[in-house]
């Protein structure tokens, strides 16, 4: 089993459920719907400086699922080149 924790842009967010509930049946997920920091290349801080913000949606998947998940990331950050797309994914104990 694995967590998986993806930090994005809000534009994204609707686009990465809907291809994680399409994908993985019954997979399971929260969202943390306002984050704000500094990434590689940007702030988002939610301020009138720098009005974006990210999300992080975090899920634990069985092992037969992570390819699934990593394309499906994957697949969004060729598409959202520019929104600053992250995986982070840690091996998770049931």
């Amino acid at each position: 089993m694995y967590r998986c924790e993806v930090i994005a842009n809000q534009s994204v967010q609707d686009e990465l459920v809907t291809l994680l509930e399409e994908h993985i049946q019954g997979c399971l997920y929260t969202i943390i719907p306002m984050a704000v920091g500094r990434g590689k290349n940007s702030y988002k801080m939610g301020s009138s400086t720098w009005p974006e913000t990210n999300f992080v949606l975090i899920t634990y998947v069985q092992d037969e699922f992570l390819p699934v998940v990593k394309n499906i990331v994957a697949s969004l950050k060729s598409k959202f080149v520019n929104e600053g797309v992250k995986l982070f994914v840690v091996k998770a104990e049931d």
